[in-house]
């Protein structure tokens, strides 16, 4: 059997499995692997890859999903903190998911240091795609129940009452950034059955009151939109071994007056807080195409 076939393009399926093994060594050299480590992380290394070789007869191709099934209800072990060149989580068909900036890696370090994270800057810098990656990687590994994602529902312009539908259609737009992402990184059946089951849960910000959110990963997104009171009840919604991960670009604050936004000020109430964390993007990290942080920058120089 071709080797590829159980490590996976890119050996994107053999990492997953170094992933649950942190102290060994593994070097894979064709069909031979050579490991340095304890005698019982050995064993249990051949073992799995010799259940991975059975799973490959039995089916076409191996993902990283097949390995999660072999520790089926198992929690991941401490692993090192997936910095530059480290991917912090696979998407869809392997793609590898890492930091694509030095602002982003100090955002990953941050997730990893503290339990709240304020990622603040430009649109395209990747704030909210980067927490999305933490909080499925969170997920993955077992070190949280439910990954929580919620948005103000503030009009850009627009109406809520001239959108067609129910509620849920009148929300669903306003959310579809956070549905994007995570379509990137988790196939649509287990997106599907992981919110009907709760365990991706995406709403409205005003749904988050009386809560108490335990071992969960919860985002706040588009945080510029939310006033002092709002902010307030999310950051107190934080329940144990939960991580919350606020973003937001103060330059584009929906509201209708402007200095009614919380975020900025929240920040400079929570910000020597042990435990917290603050990130600030510039337009220099923005990662969508090159014009787009020269019209950032040439909005900025306007608005000055």
């Amino acid at each position: 059997m071709d080797p590829v076939e159980i490590y996976g393009a890119g050996n994107r399926v053999l990492e997953a499995l170094c992933g649950w093994f942190p102290q060994l060594r593994v070097v894979a050299r064709g069909d031979e692997i050579i490991l340095e480590g304890s005698e019982n992380d050995c064993e249990r290394f051949e073992e799995k890859i010799r259940q991975l070789i059975d799973r490959r007869l039995h089916k076409r191709n191996l993902t990283p999903y097949d390995v999660e099934d072999l520790f089926d209800g198992e929690k991941m072990p401490d692993r090192f903190i997936p910095l530059g060149d480290s991917v912090i989580v696979h998407g869809l068909d392997g793609k590898p998911i890492r930091a694509r900036n030095k602002t982003q890696e100090e955002m990953v370090r941050a997730y990893f240091e503290n339990d709240l994270i304020f990622a603040v800057g430009p649109a395209g810098t990747g704030k909210t795609y980067i927490a999305i990656a933490l909080a499925v990687r969170a997920l993955k590994h077992r070190e949280i129940k439910r990954i929580i994602l919620t948005r103000p529902a503030v009009e850009a312009g627009e109406r809520l009452g001239f959108l067609p539908g129910d509620l849920k259609d009148k929300l669903d737009p306003y959310l579809q950034p956070l549905y994007d992402a995570l379509r990137d990184m988790i196939p649509a059946k287990r997106l599907d059955d992981f919110m009907a089951e709760g365990i991706v849960q995406i709403a409205p910000l005003a749904y988050m009151r009386g809560r108490t959110l335990d071992k969960a990963c919860v985002i706040l997104d588009e945080a510029q939109n939310t006033n002092m009171g709002q902010l307030k009840m999310f950051l107190t919604r934080m329940g144990c071994d939960a991580k919350f991960i606020v973003t937001g670009d103060a330059s584009q604050i929906d509201l209708p007056d402007r200095k009614e936004s919380g975020l900025m000020r929240g920040i400079n109430l929570v910000k020597d807080i042990k435990g917290v964390s603050c990130i600030f993007f510039r337009p220099e990290d923005i990662v969508r195409h090159p014009l787009v942080s020269k019209i950032v920058k040439a909005f900025e120089t306007a608005e000055k």
